[in-house]
């Protein structure tokens, strides 16, 4: 889909839970992104983003089968792809180093993390 917003983004998915990585990973891909992973655990994340030569953007659960994603926020931050938080929590409760980074509330639409990430990547 060469008119979205997304066509040809190589956007990493970090998310633990199986039914919903497969359904963002199949979405993204619906919209022409090219889709990295998904990893589901800190260190598959870590593993990921060493070996890729590009990423666009990171759609990142911020808790990963009961460990915070901080660390994956850092590296991601640290070589400057955008990151985009998924969280079933209210925002108050992340943690204060990923407080500033955007933020999609689950549940919610598909539609509202296209737009939220064309806004990071500055394509909206």
């Amino acid at each position: 889909m060469s008119g979205s917003p997304l066509a040809q983004r190589r956007i990493l998915v970090v998310e633990d839970e199986a039914m919903l990585a497969e359904l963002l990973c199949e979405e993204l891909a619906g919209v022409g992104a090219v889709v990295v992973g998904p990893a589901g655990t800190v260190q598959r994340a870590l593993e990921m983003i060493s070996v890729e030569a590009r990423l666009d953007a990171a759609i990142l659960d911020v808790n990963l089968a009961g460990d915070s994603a901080e660390p994956v926020a850092a590296r991601l931050e640290s070589l400057k792809v955008p990151v985009l938080l998924t969280t079933g929590y209210d925002t108050a409760a992340l943690p204060p180093s990923m407080a500033h980074l955007a933020c999609w509330r689950k549940p919610s639409t598909f539609e509202a993390l296209v737009d939220k990430l064309a806004r990071l990547l500055g394509s909206a």
